[in-house]
């Protein structure tokens, strides 16, 4: 087990809930207490636990749709259920869904402390303890463990979906503060208008539409990490505000009179080329020096293929958990694909495809046309998707040229849209063209997008 697993219970008993997170502590682990469900999601939230102890029956909703939620939000994390009122339809129903027991009050507190040691332990070799076997992904995990513990600024560069995220809650869990926040936003998500307000929050009539107080994500971090990602995307005239708070650790809210200071600490990433950007005149070099005092780059999945299988089997675990389908296994020829694919969208795409997979495959095993559903992929050779510019896939045998190049084109803007979460204008970024551009290709194409974004 990690020192001081971090263990989230849920308990709204006065007597129960306090004597639980007293002998996990006096245990070695790191217990937080909420006493409803809505205080459990906000500290899943911010506090990726490495296992739950939830009671079932709570004031607001239930520890069932705790679980659910969880799942959605940080995907499946052992989760232990106590209750004082047995149902075996309902733990028959948890357990299938990923939980890790069921156990009716009065609990065996020793037994369920061995049982999150055990769970801590497993969760620990893939999600916890290490970011991944692969020796590039080794190196890059030395350099976040050594700096760890220095409150340094700290910019993670590296290919969209390439784990920049992963990376930075990995360096919150080795710091010298574990418990403290952790708030994480894409820079690129905020509306141009609502950038400072959402960092920096704001007065009350600061502006149209203000009608209260509003505390921003330098507050909210605390003494924690507030992860910038996507950083090269913050607005040119924030830029110096934020150098102002790496510099002197003070910032003014929209509207305040009053300075605030901000003590905890700076991580960034980006996958764009902030040096170009500064040539361009889109980012300040000072501020560029200030968040790339430590600088990691995160390997790309196609370099890490010691990973592959394990990334693959752990989101297949969650997936079974998170939809409630039938067990699932990955076939000897699917891995051999997996593990032959170059992995465009990264480990984000890895993700998308057993996720997929897992929730549309008819049988127990997931095949290799579960996993690569296109038309004319095959494991030897790259799909029309992962095609590079001068490593043209080749196409369909029935294909024209000019199908062939239009499947292509589709298949490219499909996986760009999936990478983009659906953000047409990022789609665009990450396919170098205009939105206008993209727009026309989809009408042509007659590509479904999904709702409008």
């Amino acid at each position: 087990m990690s020192a001081e697993a971090a263990i989230l219970v849920i308990e709204d008993d006065p007597i129960l809930g306090p004597a639980l997170v007293q002998r996990l502590r006096l245990e070695g682990f790191a217990p937080r207490l909420a006493a409803d469900g809505a205080t459990a999601l906000k500290v899943l939230a911010q506090h990726p636990p490495s296992a739950i102890v939830s009671d079932i029956r709570l004031p607001d909703i239930s520890g069932e749709a705790v679980f659910t939620h969880t799942l959605d939000m940080i995907g499946l994390v052992p989760t232990f259920f106590i209750t004082a009122f047995g149902d075996i339809s309902q733990a028959i129903r948890l357990v299938k869904a990923g939980a890790k027991d069921y156990l009716v009050k009065p609990v065996d507190v020793d037994a369920l402390v061995a049982q999150l040691r055990e769970s801590c332990a497993d969760a620990g070799a893939v999600e916890g303890n290490s970011l991944g076997q692969a020796p590039a992904m080794r190196a890059a995990e030395d350099v976040l463990r050594r700096v760890a513990p220095l409150d340094l600024p700290v910019l993670l560069l590296g290919e969209t979906g390439s784990g920049k995220e992963v990376a930075a809650r990995f360096l919150h869990r080795a710091s010298a503060r574990p418990d403290s926040a952790f708030v994480a936003v894409n820079c690129a998500a905020i509306p141009h208008e609502l950038v400072e307000s959402t960092l920096f929050g704001h007065e009350r009539g600061a502006f149209t539409g203000a009608v209260a107080r509003r505390d921003g994500l330098l507050e909210q971090a605390g003494d924690g990490i507030l992860f910038l990602d996507e950083i090269g995307e913050l607005p040119l005239e924030l830029q110096p505000k934020l150098l102002r708070v790496i510099q002197e650790g003070r910032y003014l809210p929209v509207g305040a009179t009053t300075e605030k200071r901000f003590t905890g600490r700076l991580v960034c990433a980006t996958h764009s080329d902030l040096k170009a950007a500064i040539r361009e005149g889109g980012f300040r070099e000072d501020l560029y020096y200030r968040i790339n005092v430590v600088e990691v780059t995160m390997p790309p999945l196609r370099a890490r293929a010691e990973d592959i299988a394990p990334l693959a089997e752990m989101f297949l675990r969650q997936a079974v958990a998170r939809f409630r389908t039938p067990p699932r296994l990955l076939s000897a020829a699917a891995l051999a694909a997996l593990r032959s694919y170059d992995w465009p969208g990264n480990v984000r795409e890895l993700r998308n495809r057993i996720e997929r997979a897992a929730a549309l495959c008819d049988g127990e095993a997931i095949g290799v046309a579960d996993i690569f559903p296109e038309d004319g992929l095959s494991p030897e050779r790259p799909s029309p998707e992962r095609a590079s510019p001068g490593r043209q896939a080749p196409p369909a045998a029935e294909a024209g040229l000019d199908e062939s190049v239009d499947l292509a084109v589709r298949a490219r803007i499909e996986a760009a849209l999936r990478e983009a979460g659906g953000n047409k204008s990022e789609a665009a970024r990450i396919l170098k063209v205009s939105r206008t551009t993209l727009w026309k290709k989809i009408r042509q194409l007659d590509i479904d997008t999904g709702p409008a974004r």
